[in-house]
């Protein structure tokens, strides 16, 4: 709790932030069976379907993955199914990258994110703290990009709740690392995040990327990594076996 007033106020008092000029200028322009910026936009695929498949799993099928409280399910749920809806938010993005298109690229994103910290508030806290959050956390990250949307269409565009929300995630994570756990592979989170740093330096390597060769772009690999993250924290659920009783409910 402290953390995240320290946080908040942070954010308040750091000065106002928006995306530079060049942000929606990709090093990937090809065109390529009538899609454009083709790599940007069919690499989302590999995510769409990173989703899918943790869907799947989560359903039942092919297996089963096993919790200690069938409510721990849903956060994940919600999780894979923000992977899928990222997937079209971005390849919609990526076909005409602008500011208006971007926040259909961001409002699933922070769904993914928000959720996977309500997973590690059940699993680590108490599962029905984490059940009320999983709602709330979403609706905050939903309301960070539509924040910024609105500061933008005002002639000012306001990232510093957007980039507090970033942060919050990637701090619940790291602290999900020494937290008690109910299950094992925890050290599972500590690769899906080092895949999250390795997308950020894709992303702003992008056109550095893309001059050896030519051939594929930092923005194209922050995506496939984005999808491999996905899969291994479904490859973790898969794994994992439970360690303690159920925490509170």
């Amino acid at each position: 709790m402290a953390a995240t007033v320290i946080l908040a106020v942070a954010a308040c008092l750091a000065p106002r932030l928006d995306l530079p000029p060049s942000y929606h200028d990709f090093a990937d322009r090809w065109t390529c069976l009538g899609i454009a910026n083709f790599g940007n936009v069919t690499s989302n695929f590999a995510i769409g379907v990173a989703g899918i498949c943790g869907l799947l799993v989560l359903l039942g099928w092919p297996r089963r993955v096993n919790f200690l409280e069938s409510r721990e399910r849903w956060p994940y749920l919600v999780f894979f199914a923000g992977l899928i809806l990222t997937a079209w938010g971005s390849a919609y993005y990526h076909l005409a990258p602008d500011d208006a298109r971007l926040v259909w690229d961001r409002l699933p994103m922070t769904i993914v994110f928000m959720s996977l910290v309500a997973a590690i508030i059940m699993e680590r806290i108490d599962v029905k703290s984490g059940l009320i959050l999983l709602p709330a956390l979403p609706a905050v990250g939903i309301a960070s990009v539509i924040h910024w949307q609105n500061t933008v269409t005002r002639g000012a565009g306001d990232l510093r709740f957007y980039g507090a929300v970033q942060i919050y995630e990637v701090l619940a994570v790291f602290l999900a690392l020494v937290m008690e756990p109910r299950y094992t592979r925890t050290y599972d989170l500590a690769v899906v995040s080092a895949f999250y740093v390795a997308a950020k330096i894709f992303e702003s390597a992008d056109r550095e990327i893309f001059t050896f060769g030519q051939i594929v772009s930092g923005h194209t690999l922050k995506h496939l990594a984005a999808a491999v993250a996905g899969i291994w924290v479904l490859r973790m659920l898969v794994k994992r076996k439970a360690l303690n009783q159920p925490a509170g409910s």
